[in-house]
This record gives C-alpha cells, sequence and structure tokens, in this order.
C-alpha cells in the first residue's frame, strides 16, 4: 500500500484537538489514536488511513469495506464496524442516522447537520449556523442532551 505525503483535511474542531498533525496521514492517523488513547493497531490504522487521508467525508461500513477490499487491507466487516463504533465513542467520528437501514459515519466531528438525497443514499452537510433550532424538551430524570442532529431530505425534482 501507497500512502500519500499531502496533508489530509482535516478540520480541527472543539471534540477533537488535531493539533499534533504533521502533513503526513500515516503519522497523523497515529497521533489521532494515540490521543484519544486507542492503540495503533494495523488494521486500525489502515481503516483510519482510508476514513481521515481524504477529508471530511460520509461512509458507511460496506463503502469502506469496499475501499478496503481495492486497497488490500486484509479485514472483515464485522471488524469495520467494530472499528467505527471504536472511533465514534472515542470522538474521532460521529455517526449520523440519515436512513432507517443505514448508518452513516462522518469524519467532520464540528457542529453541523445533514441533507440527505433520497435514492442517491448521499449525505451533504449543512452548516450549523444554517440551522436554527427551536425549543428542545427538557430531557428525562437524569439525562442530558448531547447533541442535536438535524436532517433535511432531499429529492430532485420532477
Amino acid at each position: 500500500m501507497v500512502f500519500p505525503s499531502a496533508k489530509p483535511a482535516v478540520t480541527p474542531s472543539p471534540a477533537n484537538d488535531r493539533s499534533e498533525l504533521t502533513g503526513c496521514p500515516w503519522h497523523d492517523v497515529k497521533a489521532m489514536l494515540r490521543q484519544v488513547g486507542l492503540r495503533p493497531t494495523r488494521q486500525r490504522m489502515a481503516l483510519g488511513w482510508l476514513l481521515f487521508g481524504k477529508g471530511d467525508r460520509h461512509l458507511t461500513a460496506e463503502m469502506l469495506y469496499e475501499e478496503a477490499t481495492r486497497a488490500k487491507v486484509p479485514v472483515s466487516l464485522a471488524t469495520i464496524y467494530n472499528t467505527l463504533h471504536q472511533f465514534t465513542e472515542v470522538g474521532l467520528l460521529r455517526q449520523v442516522a440519515a436512513d432507517g437501514s443505514k448508518a452513516y459515519f462522518d469524519t467532520n466531528t464540528a457542529t453541523h447537520h445533514h441533507f440527505f438525497i433520497e435514492g442517491a443514499d448521499e449525505l451533504l452537510d449543512i452548516p450549523g449556523a444554517d440551522v436554527v433550532v427551536g425549543r428542545t424538551p427538557v430531557p428525562p430524570e437524569g439525562f442530558e442532551i448531547t447533541r442535536v442532529d438535524v436532517v433535511v431530505r432531499l429529492r430532485r425534482k420532477s
């Protein structure tokens, strides 16, 4: 596998201080994993490189599995699901529920919302400031609101 030396388009966010990035995607992935307390195993490194080496984007586990297969990364779909959920738990990814049958994972963890293009199964970012959420409900006793996600569903005009 050949690793490009171009700087990845990873936007720092309050959830992830990525100030240790060097400009080399392979080293950046290792630094990101260590920063959040994950051991940089070969599979995590390879999947992290595939995820974060191409800038901000939205992927399903199946899409990442296809990319890994094309890149000759020997990894099972179960490992990809586990890794995506581990990365989400430590704040490197954000899970987006846009379609009931698929879970999307977003490499942009900054505050923003999404357009979901029906039929194309594609997510597009909406800047957080472009959506104004009115009053949020009071959470049940013992709970707090961690995030409000807005998904605006789109379809092409006839």
